[in-house]
């Protein structure tokens, strides 16, 4: 098979609500592979397949479409915009040949594209924009391309010119050949002469366009600098070569809904990116060996047909009965959104499912003989939102416990917590709308019902005075009876210490079998203090005491302890302590005032705010913020900051707190434990 016919993977990238899956469908519906383009309104398009985003109208995980342009097979990548599935398109894009960043013409929202331009340039895949929706432009398009370019590390280059009747755009002239074309509803676009109003705009433009690839072309320059208009065919050789180097990033308009720009952008496709040799290449792999490498891009858990392993063959060629990574899939199959169709084959380029491939997960490096060395995978992602769940039917913990597994191996970015302090079982994920997916999907695909409550905040309690406390027991019963009696000494300890427990004990008035006892009861009784948390940061010694030859026991001795400590805490003046986390904010420089206030608003201390390493325009803000002020943040972060403000914590310290606060958090937990 020849690079010209190998099969080419385009992921479709951007933010939510840009438009890719109704890219998608045009693309399907110009390329006859469907005859009948369906819209998310009324749930029948090939990407957005799943239950979940039906029921949403938007994209939640990877959907895969493929189909053939004069003679060249294509897969295409419909991957969700929402920044609360980014692990999804982060995992994806690494799959593709080249990657074309859907975009609205609108400036506020060109900064969206930020966090994924900057993983996509960090991994060098070439890239290509269509600013989508362009009947929807107002405003000179050179505004929308500047915003972009503002949250680009390449250079742009803007490729067609918008052409307006006043009112909308009714087409476009191609600034490489300088033919314009009128858009036709549903059809292939016409030619037409250029508007004789808007020569010198043409004429501006294709310079534009030739002065940002005469960067990276020393020949192009010296052509610019000495007037000479390059010929067509040398323009659209370098277009191809500076995309496929990552050099320079075409910019293409159109409208996905009217069929607009679309075979414009199939032609592009067909010329311009890269073949499956060009990623081979990239990859560090050999284009030419036989040998089978693939990389998993995505699990699907399907009600008819079980486990499906999505990868992307970078190497060789699979056929059915192959062994990869000690494992031998159950079938190869091409993915249409949720529908599959077996085959018996698959070349370097292709994307297909593979069945029942147990232990694999997304991102691993599949080959038949000992795994190769890795090849670049997406980190996963930090939680930023949380919820505590438990199976609404009891009966449901065991299969809850498997569902939770599946999900995590659908998505990585989920996360499961069995949280030692609070006994809950938290799921942690990207948003709210994350992790309502989640619990759909639990629901949906294994049958799980789950109640959902805000996490519990692991408050711990001190002391802030040392008392010195006698605890007796003592009980009489037929026989044997139980006797235990200690003196302790209970005192505060520096923040973060935590438990310290000494024996004084001195001339055996305690035997030294019982001291261990003494101390179990000590660290029970600490585990609920008398406000009902934990304590922390205290030391207990024993110093005194007594014991009886017969009654005496390890048992006596423990519940000792307790009485002892269930005596002195409350004189020792207890005190809340809530958790303290290490936040460090990102987001684009102008918003960092705005979460100046956001974080004071919460309680929060700002420690200072530099610019973002690698990142041009970005800050990192750094503060210190109470946990329970955290459980919300990312939503109103988000919706100062356009929907790409982010952030990462950890715990820090624990801080007392006092006043109406601490009032609020004991009622509550007295009202729970009522309950």
């Amino acid at each position: 098979m020849s690079d010209k016919t190998q099969p080419r993977t385009i992921a479709l990238v951007g933010p939510y609500l840009s438009g890719k899956t109704s890219l998608l469908e045009s693309i399907l519906f110009a390329t006859d592979a469907i005859t009948r383009k369906g819209t998310s309104k009324e749930g029948n398009t090939v990407g957005d397949a799943s239950a979940e985003a039906r029921e949403r109208q938007m994209g939640v995980e990877l959907n895969v479409a493929s189909t053939t342009f004069m003679g060249d097979e294509y897969h295409f990548l419909d991957t969700p915009g929402s920044v609360e599935f980014a692990q999804e398109t982060f995992n994806a894009v690494l799959g593709a040949d080249l990657v074309v960043v859907v975009c609205d013409p609108d400036i506020e929202r060109a900064k969206a594209v930020a966090p994924l331009l900057k993983f996509i340039e960090e991994r060098d895949l070439p890239t290509l924009f269509f600013i989508n929706k362009i009947d929807k432009l107002q405003g000179p398009i050179s505004a929308i391309v500047e915003a972009l370019q503002s949250a680009s590390g390449r250079s742009l280059a803007l490729r067609q010119l918008p052409i307006s009747d006043g009112e909308t755009v009714t087409g476009y002239v191609d600034l490489a050949s300088g033919r314009a074309y009128a858009y036709k509803l549903n059809e292939a676009s016409e030619g037409a002469d250029p508007p004789a109003e808007m020569a010198e705009d043409i004429k501006a433009g294709r310079f534009a366009m030739l002065e940002k690839m005469a960067d990276f072309d020393d020949a192009l320059m010296e052509k610019l600098l000495e007037d000479d208009d390059p010929s067509n065919d040398v323009v659209f050789e370098n277009i191809s070569k500076m995309l496929q180097q990552g050099q320079i990033a075409p910019v293409m308009l159109g409208a996905a809904e009217l069929d607009h720009g679309v075979r414009r952008l199939l032609k592009s496709l067909r010329h311009d990116a890269p073949s499956p040799a060009v990623a081979a290449e990239r990859l560090g792999l050999d284009p030419s060996a036989s040998d089978p490498i693939c990389q998993t891009l995505k699990t699907y858990n399907l009600a008819q047909i079980g486990k499906l392993t999505l990868v992307r063959i970078f190497q060789g060629a699979l056929a059915e009965g192959v062994q990869l990574n000690g494992t031998r899939p159950s079938g190869l199959f091409d993915m249409t959104g949720q529908q599959t169709k077996k085959r018996s084959t698959a070349a370097m380029g292709d994307v297909v499912a593979l069945g029942r491939m147990e232990g694999i997960v997304i991102g691993d490096v599949l080959a038949p003989w000992a795994a190769p060395g890795p090849l670049p995978r997406a980190a996963v992602l930090e939680p930023v939102y949380a919820l505590a769940i438990a199976a609404a039917n009891r009966n449901d913990e065991v299969k809850l416990s498997g569902a939770l597994s599946k999900l995590v191996e659908e998505d990585p970015s989920y996360q499961i917590e069995h949280s030692q302090s609070t006994h809950e079982m938290v799921l942690h994920g990207q948003g709210e709308i994350h992790l309502r997916v989640a619990i759909a999907r639990l629901q949906n695909k294994s049958g799980v019902e789950v109640t959902t409550l805000r996490p519990k905040i692991p408050y711990k309690e001190a002391i802030q005075k040392s008392v010195q406390q006698h605890g007796r027991f003592k009980r009489q019963t037929g026989g044997h009876g139980q006797f235990g009696d200690v003196h302790i000494d209970v005192k505060p300890l520096p923040r973060g210490s935590g438990f310290q427990f000494d024996d004084k004990i001195v001339g055996g008035v305690i035997p030294k079998t019982y001291i261990p006892a003494v101390e179990a009861g000590v660290r029970e009784f600490l585990e609920k203090g008398p406000l009902g948390y934990p304590v922390v940061d205290v030391a207990v010694t024993l110093f005194d005491g007594s014991y009886h030859a017969v009654d005496s026991s390890e048992i006596a001795f423990k519940t000792a302890g307790r009485i002892a400590m269930n005596e002195a805490m409350p004189k020792c003046s207890p005190v809340l302590l809530e958790p303290i986390l290490a936040v460090e904010i990102y987001v684009p420089s102008d918003y960092t005032a705005k979460v100046n206030q956001l974080i004071s608003g919460r309680r929060g201390q700002i420690l200072g705010f530099e610019g973002r390493e690698g990142w041009p325009g970005w800050d990192v803000v750094r503060a210190q913020i109470p946990h329970v002020e955290t459980l919300d943040l990312i939503v109103e972060l988000r919706s100062l900051t356009q929907g790409v403000g982010t952030y990462a914590s950890r715990f820090d310290h624990l801080q007392e707190l006092t006043g109406r606060l601490a009032d609020q958090v004991l009622a509550e937990a007295q009202a729970e434990a009522a309950e």
